[in-house]
């Protein structure tokens, strides 16, 4: 009968338990972290805007439309121009977004060498 190598040095040891439970502290943390993020970006508001602050479009840090605001300087323009305008303000707005939401998640994430981030 042969002995099996169990939790010897070759084996699944002590070292590798500890270094498991390590990781899924890791995980819990970053786990918990992210929560805690989502919340702050749902709270968060992210201004975007074109023609000078003519057209002002505010986000939710997760990219949920809050509010657009158009000057009244602008309902005597063209339409194409005011909706050119609002797109503009929109793309700023979702930029700003998608920029403080990698930056958080990079804080959050900072030295865990996590794959895809």
């Amino acid at each position: 009968m042969t002995q099996g190598k169990g939790f010897g040095r070759d084996g699944f040891g002590l070292g590798k338990m500890k270094e498991l439970a390590q990781a899924f502290q890791k995980a819990q943390a970053v786990q918990e972290g992210a929560k805690r993020l989502q919340e702050d970006l749902d709270e968060l508001e992210v201004l975007g805007e074109a023609g000078g602050g003519l057209v002002k479009v505010y986000l939710s840090g997760n990219q949920q439309p809050r509010r657009v605001e158009v000057s009244p300087d602008l309902l005597g323009e063209d339409p194409d121009v005011v909706s050119d305008l609002i797109l503009t303000a929109m793309k700023e707005a979702y930029n700003n977004s998608t920029s403080i939401m990698r930056e958080r998640m990079e804080e959050l994430t900072g030295g865990l060498n996590l794959p895809g981030l």
